[in-house]
């Protein structure tokens, strides 16, 4: 097909490209801090609700400690803000291996995967973190103890949970795009669902802070959900299975019989 490059990048070209889209993305992150410190007292505020609502102030040990919590929640912050940009730059890294006529969806790309980053954080922040904070405090002091909770754990804790959902609800965007260069088919995938209900749940079980199976499911269900709505994006984005070469006409006999 003529609708696919002749250029190919060497090893070396991948990695000045790939340079190239890091910084092409550090930058709009950057920019980005600059308004979200700005906001950073409000997203702390709301990010220690549910310490709030179960009366557990958190604390800082030392005389840094607030103000690198501080500036690292301003910087994921300005990663969410930018997350539009990151999201273009590994579309315009991938986007050599692709056919011309599959470049087209740069867009819905990087709409779609914003909105499902954007939503599995927002997930996460509204639906498991309260959950899991509310069990684990309630837990220790249910058997005696006194929760002094650091400012720096904390926001770790819920930073490191925000992130990974963003990630996690990237899967319809990651299985698309590994069928449109073909390293997955629609039909490996629903072939092997059974497989991926498991990891599924295991994955999970790993990133969700409590044992009880409420949680757990809270997390599973929607990467199962997830992985169906990427067989469905893969079956119309996918790349195409190569048509069979026709058939060649067989050569014509000669008629001519001995009379």
């Amino acid at each position: 097909m003529a609708d696919v490059d002749d250029g190919k990048m060497s090893f070396f070209d991948h990695l000045s490209e790939l340079r190239t889209r890091i910084i092409w993305s550090l930058i709009p992150a950057g920019i980005a801090l600059i308004g979200t410190l700005y906001f950073t007292d409000r997203i702390m505020m709301f990010l220690q609700r549910p310490l709030a609502q179960i009366k557990a102030p958190p604390v800082f040990l030392t005389p840094t400690e607030y103000f690198w919590t501080y500036m690292k929640v301003a910087m994921i912050a300005a990663l969410f803000v930018a997350m539009p940009v990151v999201l273009w730059n590994v579309w315009a890294f991938v986007a050599p291996g692709l056919h011309k006529h599959e470049r087209k969806y740069a867009a819905p790309f990087v709409i779609i995967g914003s909105v499902l980053f954007l939503g599995g954080g927002a997930f996460a922040l509204l639906v498991v973190i309260p959950f899991a904070v509310q069990f684990l405090v309630n837990f220790g002091v249910e058997k005696g103890a006194q929760p002094m909770i650091s400012i720096a754990s904390y926001m770790d804790f819920i930073l490191k949970f925000t992130l990974a959902f963003g990630l996690v609800f990237e899967m319809p965007v990651v299985i698309t795009l590994l069928s449109m260069i073909g390293v997955v088919t629609p039909q490996f995938l629903a072939k092997n669902r059974k497989y991926a209900i498991l990891i599924n749940f295991i994955i999970a079980a790993v990133l969700t802070p409590t044992p009880d199976a409420l949680n757990q499911s809270l997390m599973a269900g929607p990467l199962i959900i997830l992985y169906e709505v990427g067989i469905i994006s893969a079956r119309i984005f996918g790349k195409r299975p190569a048509a069979p070469e026709p058939a060649a006409a067989p050569a014509a006999t000669g008629g001519g019989g001995s009379a």
